[in-house]
């Protein structure tokens, strides 16, 4: 985009500025932005090595290769609109934070516990029953 086709549009709004093409509608266009497109998040690696960030285009794009990398390389982040939505994480690391859903723990916490030998007893209390008529 060349400078002279640019046109300063502001909206009142002290940080509001924001710049958009000279064309009919370019008004309009500005007056339905509320803020400019944040840039996209990066990391800094080690040279030689690939940003574990992938912007959701590119991580279209080149799935296998996403793939790929979180099995050598570990999580892989993925942004849409410059802002981390969702990490890529290989099945086994997923199914190991997910953790056992059968109770073991627990039951293993219970059986460790130094208060094993303690009687829990419900304490009940006869309540009266109601007529009903039906």
């Amino acid at each position: 985009m060349h400078h002279q086709n640019v046109a300063k549009v502001t909206r009142g709004v002290s940080d509001g500025a924001e710049w958009f093409p000279k064309r009919p509608g370019a008004n309009l266009v500005g007056m339905t932005r509320l803020a400019k497109p944040k840039p996209p998040l990066t990391r800094r690696q080690p040279r030689g090595t690939r940003a574990a960030y992938w912007p959701l285009q590119d991580a279209k794009a080149r799935f296998s290769e996403l793939v790929r990398r979180v099995k050598d390389e570990g999580p892989q982040h993925v942004t849409v609109h410059g802002r981390e939505e969702v990490v890529v994480i290989a099945a086994d690391e997923f199914r190991r934070l997910k953790g056992d859903r059968s109770g073991e723990a627990l039951v293993a916490a219970m059986q460790a516990s130094p208060h094993r030998g303690v009687k829990l007893e419900p304490t009940r209390t006869r309540s009266h029953v109601r007529d009903v008529d039906l």
